[in-house]
Formats: structure tokens, C-alpha cells, sequence
């Protein structure tokens, strides 16, 4: 009779398994009517500065518009959310489209870009071009080198991919091309371990981890400096980006995961 009683006993007994945490809600960080929150910083300006309406709203999205351009004169903009992250995803519908400016690099036709992990806008020359970031570049064809969206690219950083700390500018993802004018969702996960993924319309096209500051760049160089030479990046602000081509961002959507 003991024998069965104890095991009987010891099920009453047990506790039951902790529920898994909510998820914390995705939080809709861009209003659709305003950029309040957002910060421009145009190669050539000071932080804030954008008086020929490079980063407008239309129709219920960021628009990245070069109307009050003439030609491309290496006018990289970028648009910061106000709030670092540290470990999040981030969600947003995004679409190339148009004619870009005259006096674009061949590589710059039909690209744009998330930025994330990014420096500090105030903490960028006037005349540098990029943040040191790492970047969810956004690509669309017709382009004179076909390439799928959503790969990375590494200014003044470096990752590791496929288990070893990969040197190349931009890694390519295993998106298909994809065309100009059409809407398409991009999300990008950040674990708070460093393991990073790029997903496009809701499936992933590309992971890496164990993102770092680049020693031998000397944007990223007065960083490290103030980070006590500490070239770990794990956090940092999203930015998006302008490269001389028409672009929209629409229902941007970030959640915690810290």
C-alpha cells in the first residue's frame, strides 16, 4: 500500500509549471500624421536640420522625398527615432519607388535602409555620410546589380556569420528580388543575447550574432574611445535611411524584449 500512496502523494503535491511571461506589446512608434519623435541628420547639416524636406509624411507614411532636389550631391539622410533599444523587434511596411536623383553611385539606384544599433545622431560629424550602425539595407529592382532586400551591412561594425566574424561591407540575405513600387514587410529581431534575424513578409532571409564596433574605422574609433575601448555593440538608435531614391515607411511597430 505504500507504495502507491507516496507517488499519489508526491503528484498532489507538485507544483504546478510557471505560466511563460506575456509578450509585451508592440508599440506603434510613428503617429501617421507627424514625424514628432524623429530627428533628421543630413550629411552636410547639423543634427535636426532639413530645410528641403527630405523626410515629409504622405498619405500615412514617412517619405523619403528629394522634390526640392535638383542632383545628388552626397546628401545621405537619416531620420532617427528618439528612444535607444537594446533588444527588440521592429516591424514596418516599406517600398522603393520612382526615378532616383541624378548623380547617384551605381550601388545607391533602388536602395535604401534600416539602421539600428546606431550611434547617437549628435555624436556624428557634419560631413560623415552613415552612423556607425548595422544596417537592414532595403533593395528593389530593376537595379544595375540585382540584389535580394534585407541583407546587412556594416558601417564601422562587424558580425559574425556562419560561426566566424565576417569582414564583407554587406552580406546578402536569401530574399527574392523583389520590385520596385511594391509594398513589402520587412521585421527585424534583436535577442537580448546578441543573435540577430531579418525577416521579409514574414519569413527569415538572414541571421547573424555578436555584433562589434570596427577598431579600424575611424568613424567608429572616437566610439570606442568613449566606450573605455570596449567594442561590444548591443544596443544603440534605428534610423531610416535616404540614399537619393524615393522611398516610404509606413506602420512602424517596436516590441520590447528586454
Amino acid at each position: 500500500m505504500k507504495l502507491f500512496i507516496l507517488p499519489i502523494l508526491a503528484l498532489i503535491g507538485a507544483a504546478p509549471a510557471p505560466e511563460p511571461a506575456p509578450e509585451a506589446p508592440w508599440q506603434r512608434i510613428f503617429d501617421g500624421k507627424t514625424l514628432t519623435g524623429w530627428t533628421p541628420k543630413i550629411t552636410g547639416r547639423a543634427v535636426g536640420e532639413d530645410p528641403l524636406k527630405m523626410f515629409t509624411v504622405h498619405d500615412g507614411a514617412i517619405r523619403v522625398s528629394y522634390a526640392n532636389y535638383t542632383k545628388f550631391e552626397g546628401e545621405f539622410g537619416h531620420l532617427f527615432w528618439k528612444t535607444p533599444l537594446k533588444a527588440y523587434r521592429i516591424r514596418f511596411d516599406y517600398r522603393l519607388f520612382g526615378e532616383p536623383l541624378p548623380g547617384i553611385q551605381i550601388w545607391q539606384a533602388s536602395n535604401s535602409g534600416l539602421m539600428f544599433h546606431a550611434q547617437a545622431p549628435e555624436t556624428m560629424a557634419r560631413d560623415q555620410a552613415f552612423p556607425v550602425s548595422l544596417e537592414m539595407q532595403l533593395l528593389a529592382v530593376p537595379r544595375p546589380k540585382e540584389e535580394p532586400t534585407g541583407n546587412v551591412c556594416t558601417p564601422g561594425t562587424t558580425v559574425v556569420f556562419e560561426g566566424k566574424r565576417d569582414p564583407r561591407h554587406c552580406i546578402q540575405s536569401s530574399s527574392p528580388l523583389l520590385p520596385l513600387g511594391r509594398w513589402t514587410r520587412a521585421e527585424l529581431e534583436v535577442l537580448p543575447n546578441g543573435e540577430i534575424t531579418h525577416f521579409i513578409d514574414g519569413k527569415p532571409v538572414l541571421h547573424y550574432s555578436a555584433a562589434e564596433l570596427d577598431p579600424n574605422d575611424k568613424d567608429a574609433q572616437p566610439l570606442i574611445a568613449a566606450a573605455g575601448g570596449r567594442i561590444a555593440l548591443r544596443q544603440g538608435y534605428i534610423a531610416l535611411q535616404s540614399e537619393g531614391n524615393q522611398v516610404e515607411f509606413r506602420n512602424i511597430e517596436v516590441q520590447s524584449l528586454d
